[in-house]
């Protein structure tokens, strides 16, 4: 039996949509980062890009367990010397909604060309306004 290559072209994409209002923050990103994978299909291969797009609003409403909102901390770095700032969940979701979960999910995804491809097929919107309602999205359960 020979090895079934997908070809770019003939994989068929669909989008889902994902509403993270009061759901857990990994298990959402998870399960967005399975679908962006494609590990929900039957011709799922880890070398290929064959997932589909996961649109998901109500970021800024997405819960963490815990005290993680003031003790789970984001760093960035400048690249120079002492130039490492550190902010806690709390204030991060207060200035950029969508971060947090643009993070989970990246952290889910292979590192390299082909997870920062996956990355971009996922589209996080802070409120429940989006513009993907033309693709007629399948709702998700996360």
């Amino acid at each position: 039996m020979k090895t079934v290559f997908a070809k770019p072209a003939s994989v068929e994409r669909k989008w889902y949509i994902i509403n993270a209002e009061g759901k857990i923050l990994g298990r959402v990103a998870a399960k967005a980062a399975a679908i962006l994978r494609g590990k929900n299909k039957a011709i799922f291969v880890p070398h290929q890009e064959v997932g589909d797009f996961v649109v998901i609003i109500n970021a800024e409403k997405i819960a963490v367990t815990g005290r993680k909102a003031q003790q789970k901390m984001y760093y960035s770095h400048s690249g120079y010397p002492g130039g490492l700032k550190s902010l806690n969940y709390e204030k991060v979701i207060a200035r950029h909604p969508t971060m947090p979960l643009e993070n989970a999910i990246k952290g889910m995804l292979p590192k390299g060309p082909l997870g920062r491809k996956m990355a971009k097929n996922a589209k996080i919107y802070a409120g429940t306004s989006h513009p993907h309602d033309s693709q007629k999205p399948v709702p998700v359960e996360a």
